[in-house]
Formats: C-alpha cells, sequence, structure tokens
C-alpha cells in the first residue's frame, strides 16, 4: 500500500482482520467443514486464463451494463449478506450508501441487522434476499415489504436446507451481540441468535428453527405468481437445476456454492458456470457467486458467459476496514482493475467481455 490507501483488495482484507476480534473474522471469512470448498473457489478462478485480443481501435473501456433490468456501472452487485453491524455501527445502511455511490445493485438479506424498508431510502438499486422460512405468511409479509419499499428483484437462496457445519463458529459458540438482530424478523423469536449453544453456533441454532428446510420447485412456483418482480434462484451449481428454474419462470440463477459455506465438497463455482449457461441456452440471466476478488475475477466470469457477479467478503472486509469509505474503496478498486483487464483484453465493453476466450490451466497442488 502507499500511506493509506489499499491498492488491492488483499490490501483491505488484511486491514480487516487487523481490526476484528478473531471470532467476527472467523465468523466472516471462514467456510464449512474441511474448508474445501472455500479454498477451491479461489483456486479455480486461478485456472481461468484469458487470451487477450489485440488491435481493438479504442481507448477507454466500459464496463456499464444492465442486469435484471437495472442499469449498473459494473456488472456487479453486492450480495446477500446477515448481519453486517457486526462489522461496523452504520452496518447496511454504509454499504447501501457506498453501492449507491458506486451505481451498483445492492442485495439486501433477509437476515440483515437493519431493516429492508430503511435500507431501501438510502437510494441504491436495491434488491430483496429471501430465505424460505417455516412461516408461509412471513414469507409472503417479507415479499410484499419488499415490493413496498421499491426493491428491483427478488432473490431466493436455495441451498439452505440446513445450515452447513461451520467449524470455526461451532469451535468459537459464536453468538449474536444483543445490540445486533436479524431486524426483518425481529417481532419474536425468528429475530433472534443470542442464546449461548453448548458446542455450538447460536447462528446455526437459530437457522435451524427459523427456516424452511423442505423448500421445493412447488413453492418457487407459487412464489412466481404472487410478485412481479423479476425472479433470482442463487445458490444453482447443476444444470439439470437451472434448467428446471427457467422453466418455473426465473429471470436469473445464480451460480453459488454460497461462498464455501454450505455443502463443503461442492464444484466451485467457476467451474460449473459454463454449463449452467448452456443449460439456460440465453432464456435467463445467469450471474456468479463465490471467489470474487479482483476486476480480472469479474472479467473471468464474463468470458465464461456471466451476466455479472455478486460480490460478498470484499464488501465485508471494506466495512469493516472502514465503514462507508471502505467499502468504496473495494468498489472502486474492483471498477479501475475490471477496466484495466478489459483493456488489456481488447474489450470496449461488457459485450465484448462475453466474447472472450480462456484456456484451463492446471491447477496448482
Amino acid at each position: 500500500m502507499t500511506g493509506d490507501a489499499p491498492l488491492s483488495v488483499a490490501d483491505v482484507t488484511r486491514l480487516a482482520e487487523d481490526r476484528l476480534p478473531k471470532e467476527l473474522w472467523d465468523y466472516v471469512s471462514g467456510g464449512s467443514g474441511a474448508e474445501t470448498t472455500l479454498a477451491a473457489n479461489r483456486a479455480a478462478l486461478d485456472t481461468v486464463a484469458v487470451l487477450p485480443r489485440v488491435l481493438g481501435g479504442f481507448a477507454d473501456a466500459s464496463p456499464a451494463t444492465r442486469l435484471l433490468g437495472t442499469d449498473a456501472s459494473l456488472p456487479l452487485a453486492v450480495a446477500p449478506m446477515a448481519y453486517q453491524r457486526l462489522l461496523h455501527p452504520d452496518g447496511e445502511l454504509a454499504v447501501a450508501e457506498a453501492a449507491e455511490i458506486a451505481g451498483v445493485p445492492y442485495v439486501v438479506s433477509t437476515l440483515s441487522s437493519v431493516r429492508l424498508e430503511e435500507i431501501a431510502k438510502v437510494g441504491a438499486a436495491t434488491w430483496f434476499q429471501l430465505y424460505w422460512l417455516r412461516s408461509r405468511p412471513l414469507v409472503e409479509d417479507l415479499v410484499a415489504r419488499a415490493e413496498e419499499a421499491g426493491c428491483r428483484a427478488l432473490m431466493v437462496t436455495v441451498d439452505v436446507p440446513i445450515m452447513g457445519r461451520r467449524l470455526r463458529d461451532l469451535r468459537n459458540s459464536f453468538v449474536l451481540p444483543d445490540e445486533v438482530v436479524a431486524a426483518n424478523l425481529e417481532e419474536g423469536s425468528a429475530g433472534r441468535a443470542h442464546e449461548l449453544v453448548d458446542g455450538g453456533s447460536a447462528i446455526a441454532a437459530h437457522t435451524a428453527e427459523a427456516f424452511a428446510p423442505n423448500l421445493g420447485w412447488a413453492d418457487l412456483e407459487w412464489l412466481r405468481t404472487r410478485t412481479r418482480l423479476p425472479l433470482v434462484v442463487k445458490g444453482v451449481l447443476d444444470p439439470r437445476d437451472a434448467a428446471r428454474a427457467v422453466e418455473s419462470g426465473v429471470d436469473a440463477v445464480v451460480v453459488s456454492n454460497h461462498g464455501g459455506r454450505q455443502l463443503d465438497g461442492a464444484a466451485p463455482s467457476i467451474d460449473a458456470l459454463p454449463a449452467v449457461v448452456d443449460a439456460v441456452g440465453g432464456r435467463c440471466e445467469v450471474l456468479l457467486d463465490s471467489g470474487i476478488r479482483s476486476g480480472t475475477d469479474i472479467l473471468r466470469a464474463l468470458a465464461l458467459g456471466a451476466r455479472g457477479v455478486l460480490v460478498g467478503r470484499p464488501v465485508l472486509y471494506g466495512l469493516a476496514a472502514g465503514g462507508v469509505r471502505g467499502v468504496g474503496q473495494v468498489l472502486s478498486l474492483l471498477a479501475t482493475e475490471l477496466r484495466d483487464a478489459m483493456t488489456l483484453a481488447g474489450c470496449a465493453d461488457v459485450a465484448a467481455a462475453r466474447t472472450v476466450s480462456t484456456v484451463r490451466t492446471v491447477r496448482a497442488r
């Protein structure tokens, strides 16, 4: 770094690790099981080598695009992430403000620590992420609230029938501090994850209590009839599920292994991406989530067929390192890196980036 200015997401990550208590760092950065998939996400991205085009005859690459009908300065949305006030008192409000300044969509989590209505008022292009709850009336209420608040899309996370065994949280007996709650569910026990669990994680216990483990295609199809918002399914890896999602009326799928936090041993998202793109055949948008750490990673995802990406942990690291300013630095770094990568690869715009050829290098052991 030059002075106090971070030069990469890795710089911001180090700042966050220095500032966070160990149990919070473990909660944000850890994965499930032996963290095999967590590591594989990064390793797989690094095997994607771009074949740059030359003599393109342009000076400035433009990363501007549209995602689900929303104008975006980058092919990027801020991923839905729970309990952001754990990392900074302003939490989701700070991240939404940084997203609004950067001109990218912000996805509000069901488990946000600020109510979705307050986040929507910040002014970012806001999407709402839905976890399927045991209470169908509560699901209906959340959808109605998201529509009333002006959210522009509804994203259903489908890869959490139960929470993966996140060993760091279990070893730390992780609990939320009293002042941090699932604000959208705060009425009653559905919003609480504060009781110490012997040998366990309060968040895992809360998930088991609140989330419905038997979400099925009929539920998704029911939801499609209940909302006019663009519908997104997050957590797809198998192309058969992607094809079925299109048949169920979704507008986009997110190829994601939950950042390595659910099934340990699941395929890296970037490895699953091309087959999903082929399976949907242009009938819906395809986004990529899990492991994005640089503008080059975004270019890799575009080249393999993604419409855009979701960025998670780097945003949280920015929040921990410096609130609105820290998140803004992360988004600015990604924008600068993507413009540079596109220019060096001979891509004048995002459409051109999706035509770039790639080869796969041997994954280091």
